[in-house]
């Protein structure tokens, strides 16, 4: 814990800084498109061109997120700057999310009403979205860790089972390495006579901010992890105050 909020110090240091004239980054979250991929950082002052048929969805260091669809050839954020104002950035954040658990697929699937202690960790009780870091495994995680418990993750096509075991007290287990679950999306969780599918988003390293990577986690339908980012940067705030 120490090391993470560590870590929202030094970016929230980062953010305080006076705009230096130049032009800010965007980083692409999704695109269709013949020069631009996921997770490739752009200069906003520089234009892009989309052809016909293609769309790209960016993100600006404010967390302010913009889609685009072709035909299109301009500068995508005209006004983006590096100067970001923290507090106002995260309360747009945090309508955002808001806006997004309001939504009949979040309150169905329960997620938003479920608080995780680390970013993170992947909750596998209840079906929908996960968001995991470029390069990583899962780390399953459990609200209720009162008693030993099985659950059983196979793919959607069921080629293949995986069994883990919870022990009473614990909460979380991480993936062994080599495991099949690599290079695979979705999957179905079984828990006793219950199934229900989660599908897992990756998120690309080096995100340039925690307002990008926490806009980037409720783009994603990551609800359960962007409320658990905004926690610490939160907490973050308020003890630099």
């Amino acid at each position: 814990m120490k090391t993470v909020l560590g870590w929202v110090s030094l970016m929230l240091a980062a953010w305080a800084l006076p705009a230096t004239g130049q032009a800010a980054t965007l980083v692409v979250l999704e695109a269709r498109s013949s020069t631009l991929t996921l997770g490739m950082r752009i200069d906003s002052s520089s234009a892009i061109t989309l052809k016909e048929g293609e769309r790209v969805s960016l993100i600006g260091p404010d967390g302010k997120s913009i889609a685009l669809k072709g035909p299109f050839n301009g500068v995508p954020f005209a006004k983006a700057s590096d100067s970001v104002d923290v507090r106002q950035a995260l309360s747009a954040l945090v309508a955002t999310r808001d806006a997004r658990t309001s939504s009949v697929g979040v309150v169905r699937a329960g997620t938003a009403a479920v608080k995780i202690p680390e970013p993170w960790l992947i909750d596998v009780t209840r079906p929908g979205p996960r968001c995991l870091l470029e390069g990583t495994l899962p780390v399953w995680w459990r609200p209720d860790n009162s008693r030993t418990e099985n659950f059983t993750v196979f793919p959607v096509d069921r080629s293949w089972s995986a069994q883990f075991n919870w022990a009473a007290g614990q909460d979380r287990q991480a993936v062994p390495p080599l495991s099949r679950l690599e290079g695979s999306k979705v999957f179905v969780i079984r828990q006793g006579e219950q199934e229900h599918a989660i599908s897992l988003e990756v998120v690309p390293k080096g995100l340039e901010s925690q307002l990008i990577l926490t806009s980037w986690l409720l783009e994603k339908g990551c609800v359960q992890q962007a409320d658990a980012l905004l926690t610490l940067v939160r907490t973050d705030l308020k003890t630099g105050e």
